[in-house]
Parts: C-alpha cells; sequence; structure tokens
C-alpha cells in the first residue's frame, strides 16, 4: 500500500494509530472540556431536584412552582 512512492500515505502506520487515538479521545470520551459553556439549571430544575432529593415537602413545591410559573 503506497502513495506516489511513500507507504502509508507518507507516514509510518505509528502515526497513524497516534492519530487515531487522538480523534478517538477528542470525540468519543465522555468527559466535560474545562471552560466548556453549559446551560444554567432553571429555577423549576433546582426546585425539581430539591423534591426528589427531600429537602422540600409536595406542598411547598405547589407553591413554589406556582410562584415561578405565574
Amino acid at each position: 500500500m503506497t502513495y506516489n512512492g511513500y507507504p502509508y500515505w507518507g507516514m509510518d502506520l505509528i502515526w497513524w494509530f497516534i492519530w487515531v487515538l487522538v480523534f478517538f479521545w477528542i470525540f468519543a470520551t465522555p468527559y466535560s472540556i474545562p471552560g466548556e459553556r453549559r446551560r444554567k439549571d432553571s429555577a423549576l430544575d433546582i426546585l425539581n431536584k430539591q423534591l426528589a432529593s427531600g429537602q422540600i415537602k409536595t406542598e411547598e413545591y405547589k407553591k413554589k412552582k406556582e410562584l415561578i410559573e405565574s
């Protein structure tokens, strides 16, 4: 497999392996990128998390939800 007399399109096989690893690391790793902008949680999202974790009761949740939605 040669291209103009150079094996592997001018790169050794090890370099192709390194590039594949680099692209895999960039695009396939599930980790977040430092400094990446993320959408902040809305007030309703925070309220839902508080209810799910048991920090607030259902009655308090309903009152706060009505206040947020109005």
